[in-house]
């Protein structure tokens, strides 16, 4: 790689690392805020806030890198067009294609990187992610569990403890359920014992009754218990609660799943194998993106005017490449024997680019009729 080889890609390079950042500080100041409030309320302190962000970063980079890589080369091939540095260089003999090299490697350099996150970072990431959620939903519930005073967790539910033990053994549970419209559940116990379950909290009571008031006819039932488990994951927000969702899976768990994963995440196959192939097209489409924001700056030439045009078509080309994909995912999710339809986007994206250098590598008309016909005498 020659010297300008290596400048160009080292300016692509930190147009990225800064677009990327500014993309992500502009998605957490849409999220930052309610998610900061929400934890500070459920008695967090904003190092928990600050875990959460770290450990969500790897997702939001997949995300934002595409329309990262696509400003950073079309900002550059601008800018070098402007300064007339491309001018020059094609003066002394490069061609579109000679000049597109840098922007080759900085494409392969995105594949790896995203490649490597999409693939390893974000799975684990994800799964850390869903863990630590559910720590921090037991110590919600625990926060609950405050001995001599009700407790409202939710809107008709209220809780109430006499003591708990240095061992964390509950004395005298009183707990009301009024979710219902034609039932009241009020439970009793001498003694409960929180415990964490793979599907959230849950309560073991000891010794204890439950009264079902029924409404309509003004019955009750009483029945009496040796043990009984109560699920608290109710009374707490469901998405805290998912342990596991898709993007903690592999790649691979996703090209195979199979009827467990299915019941596991709650999606069809269609929608696994899909997202498993997309994640590998990811890195490829994020490329592709970064080719057709400097192929397009190609096709102009220096002007006073700006090159609006070029940088207008390569945004609508952008865009749609992505509306390509939307689409095949709304029908490669349907039906799992349309999975290919993962890579179309990807695909198109890198067509479009050979195409757009190959236009570029034509001669323009003017320099192809004086190369045929020679120049013109112009009147003096």
């Amino acid at each position: 790689m020659t010297r300008f080889d290596r400048y160009i890609l080292s300016q692509l390079l930190k147009l990225f690392v800064f677009f990327t950042l500014l993309l992500v500080a502009l998605y957490w100041i849409n999220r930052a805020v309610a998610m900061l409030e929400q934890l500070l309320a459920d008695g967090q302190t904003a190092l928990v806030f600050l875990e959460l962000t770290a450990l969500s970063l790897p997702f939001v980079i997949t995300e934002v890198a595409p329309v990262a890589a696509f400003a950073a080369s079309a900002y550059v091939a601008n800018r070098m067009i402007s300064d007339s540095e491309f001018v020059v260089m094609q003066a002394t003999g490069f061609s579109a294609a000679r000049l597109t090299r840098p922007a080759l490697a900085y494409a392969a350099l995105i594949v790896l990187l995203l490649g490597a996150l999409g693939n390893f970072a974000v799975p684990a990431s994800r799964m850390a992610l869903a863990d630590r959620q559910a720590s921090i939903t037991a110590d919600i519930t625990a926060r609950f569990l405050r001995a001599g005073t009700f407790q409202f967790p939710t809107e008709g539910v209220a809780f109430y403890v006499r003591a708990v033990t240095p061992e964390g053994e509950l004395q005298g549970l009183y707990l009301s359920d009024a979710r219902e419209k034609d039932r009241r559940f009020t439970y009793t116990a001498r003694s409960a014992v929180l415990s964490e379950a793979g599907n959230g909290p849950k309560l073991l009571l000891i010794d204890g009754m439950i009264q079902v008031l029924t409404l309509p006819d003004r019955r009750v039932a009483i029945t009496r218990f040796a043990d009984l488990s109560y699920d608290l994951s109710g009374l707490l927000s469901p998405d805290a609660l998912r342990a596991r969702d898709i993007g903690a899976l592999s790649t691979l768990a996703l090209l195979r799943a199979g009827e467990e994963t299915v019941q596991m995440t709650g999606e069809s196959r269609a929608v696994l194998v899909y997202r498993g192939n997309y994640r590998l097209a990811q890195p490829f489409l994020a490329s592709a993106a970064a080719l057709i924001g400097y192929t397009t700056l190609l096709l102009g030439a220096f002007s006073r005017f700006g090159l609006w045009r070029q940088l207008l078509g390569a945004t609508l080309l952008f865009v749609a490449v992505y509306i390509v994909g939307n689409t095949a995912e709304s029908y490669g999710s349907r039906d799992v024997r349309l999975w290919p339809l993962a890579w179309l986007s990807a695909v198109i994206g890198a067509v479009v680019p050979a195409v757009l250098l190959w236009v570029a590598q034509r001669p323009r008309p003017v320099r192809a009729r004086i190369a045929r016909d020679g120049p013109r005498d112009v009147p003096v």
